[in-house]
């Protein structure tokens, strides 16, 4: 692999200290939540591959899908074991997502932005969505089904505006993230006091651990991206 090559750009070409340092700080708190709850090595390999999908996707960089692969298909494994059935449906899609988003991102490789009405009408349609799947999810018995429902109906939206590369997918991921932290948290809580019992504690704190990781590298990607530095992968061309 040389410097002029590919793979070598879109791994290591214009990294800020800055950025470095967060990545080296979330990947190193995954490894100590495994070491902390060493029970579930499925809850590690989705956090730490979590972190290498969301930092490249920052960037703006390609690669990002073929981590996103993995850790979608580990996350869907933890939301079934854990009975999350609408982060489990979300999961399928994250991983079929993975393969058009590497697609569509060899095509077009400019951010994009929508005119503000039309920002204003997704991100309505967006919360009377969640609304309807959180109804939904009750009647199916999900754990706490308003954020769950919010775990699908949102990330769907956000996820499609992402593979487009349309900055407004971040602040929509701040929100999910946001709320991810806090299900996770009290699903966390409740397998501790016993009042939960399906999965693992690793699993939970591994993504209690991701989801604080996504939620800052959505903060900072939603300034990256309207910047433009995202542009043209992450300026690797």
């Amino acid at each position: 692999m040389t410097k002029d090559s590919w793979l070598f750009k879109q791994l290591f070409a214009n990294w800020k200290k800055f950025e470095i340092t967060y990545i080296l700080i979330l990947l190193f708190l995954q490894v100590i939540v495994y070491i902390i709850a060493p029970d579930s090595f499925i809850g590690m390999i989705s956090g730490v591959f979590g972190v290498l999908c969301l930092i490249y996707g920052m960037k703006g960089r390609k690669i990002n899908f073929a981590f996103g692969l993995v850790q979608t298909l580990a996350m869907t494994l933890i939301a079934y074991q854990t009975h999350s059935w609408m982060s489990f449906v979300m999961g399928i899609f994250y991983v079929l997502s993975q393969p058009v988003g590497w697609f569509f991102w060899g095509q077009d490789d400019a951010i994009h932005e929508f005119r503000p009405k039309t920002r204003r009408l997704i991100f309505l349609g967006a919360f009377i969505a969640w609304v309807v799947v959180w109804g939904i999810d009750a009647l199916l018995n999900g754990q706490l089904p308003y954020f769950d429902a919010l775990n699908l109906i949102i990330p769907l939206i956000a996820q499609v505006l992402y593979i487009l590369k349309y900055k407004e997918n971040w602040s929509l991921w701040i929100v999910v993230n946001t709320a991810a932290v806090i299900y996770w948290t009290i699903l966390t809580v409740q397998f501790i006091m016993g009042v939960n019992t399906q999965g693992q504690l690793g699993m939970y704190l591994s993504q209690v651990a991701l989801q604080g990781a996504l939620l800052f590298n959505a903060i900072y990607a939603n300034r990256f991206w309207a910047s433009g530095e995202a542009d043209n992968e992450g300026g690797t061309k």
